[in-house]
């Protein structure tokens, strides 16, 4: 997988990038800031990072325990 560029402000995120952390691992950016776990599940899909403002949109179905 090709990193991506952590400038986009909405990123659509799946099941098995939970736990979300921003920044994401694939991100070129990796370390542009410390890393900060997400809830974006209990926050009914959606969760912005605090740090950069990128906002994070679950799409798909979540089973187990996220």
């Amino acid at each position: 997988m090709e990193p991506t560029e952590n400038t986009r402000r909405t990123i659509e995120v799946t099941a098995t990038d939970l736990p979300l952390v921003c920044p994401m691992p694939d991100m070129v950016k990796w370390n542009s800031h410390p890393r900060v776990f997400l809830p974006i599940v209990k926050n009914g899909g959606e969760a912005l990072c605090p740090y950069c403002g990128t906002h994070y949109q679950l799409t798909g179905p979540v089973s187990g325990h996220h």
